[in-house]
């Protein structure tokens, strides 16, 4: 009989009551055959104790808070250590696992010598449109990251082996600015250790808001992308890669009204990659063609962000 090893879930909250209940509900409904603890980790809001009444028979609930850095990346790290399983699963608190994820990404991971990580493909939802993203490959490298961002490896589709957290690539880092790019960090570190294994089925349902946590936090947001330039300096060795960051952080500061900060790293970009889009994007929000919200909506649309 093959005995499959117990699994935590940690779900960072915050001030989304009614969906929080939904993903809880959808990983207590998954039909994997081993126990499964959710850990929901209340971020700078009360906790709701009411939560356990969703646990079932090797499903219990616990509701615990971020004692660590406030922000997602301490919520998570605070869900981690309290949690009991041998492999660590993410979930946001908007996001819903669908049938099947679960024992089909632990069948994928305990298959592969050494593998430490495993991801999966995703549903958007937003606006009313849902469009699948999903990537046509088994396993994912270093190389593979620095050169793109890879939106199929949502957070709610990471499963991950406790000791490789704790005694290995480690937790989340908490030093990046406003917590913005911590799940693309931690994808680097993870892939630096070992490949990660990847199913190409969408097994989560991933919500894009109108109006999301980072939406009007421009200046956070280039400060973390510069803040992880910093800390990889292999994307040197990726220009088209490097190109992509530097013209996210480019579109941050025409965005935020900084033209001078816009132009100055749009030719950066166009310095690593002519043929970055980012960069025209960027001039466009700075010389007043285009709004960026509205720019941020047409990509939300396709499943897509900047």
């Amino acid at each position: 009989m093959i005995s499959y090893p117990s699994v935590s879930a940690v779900v960072p909250t915050r001030d989304r009551p009614e969906l929080l209940r939904a993903a809880v509900r959808a990983i207590v409904a998954q039909d994997y055959p081993g126990p499964v603890e959710v850990v929901v980790v209340y971020d700078q809001s009360a906790p709701d104790p009411s939560l356990a009444d969703l646990s079932g028979p090797d499903r219990p609930v616990r509701v615990v808070t971020n004692t660590r850095t406030p922000g997602l990346a301490g919520a998570r790290n605070s869900g981690t250590l309290a949690a009991t399983g041998e492999l660590i699963a993410f979930c946001d608190d908007d996001d819903e696992w669908l049938p099947g994820k679960l024992r089909s990404q632990v069948d994928a991971l305990t298959a592969v010598p050494g593998a430490e990580f495993v991801s999966c493909g995703i549903r958007v939802a937003y606006d009313g449109h849902t469009v699948e993203r999903v990537l046509d490959r088994d396993s994912i490298s270093l190389a593979d990251l620095l050169r793109d961002r890879m939106t199929e490896l949502h957070p709610s589709t990471f499963v991950i082996r406790a000791a490789a957290l704790r005694d290995g690539f480690g937790l989340v880092d908490e030093e990046i600015p406003g917590s913005y790019a911590e799940d693309y960090e931690f994808l680097l570190r993870a892939a630096r250790s070992a490949p990660l294994v990847n199913l190409r089925t969408p097994y989560v349902t991933v919500r894009w808001h109108k109006r999301s946590y980072f939406a009007q936090r421009w200046d956070t947001i280039s400060e973390a992308l510069q803040w992880l330039l910093e800390r990889y300096p292999e994307f040197a060795t990726q220009p088209a890669g490097e190109a992509r960051v530097a013209g996210q952080i480019a579109f941050a500061r025409a965005a935020s009204g900084d033209r001078r900060g816009a132009m100055r790293w749009a030719r950066h970009t166009i310095r690593r990659n002519p043929r970055e889009p980012r960069a025209y994007l960027a001039l466009a929000v700075a010389g007043r063609v285009v709004r960026a919200d509205a720019v941020l909506r047409t990509l939300h649309k396709r499943g897509r962000g900047i």
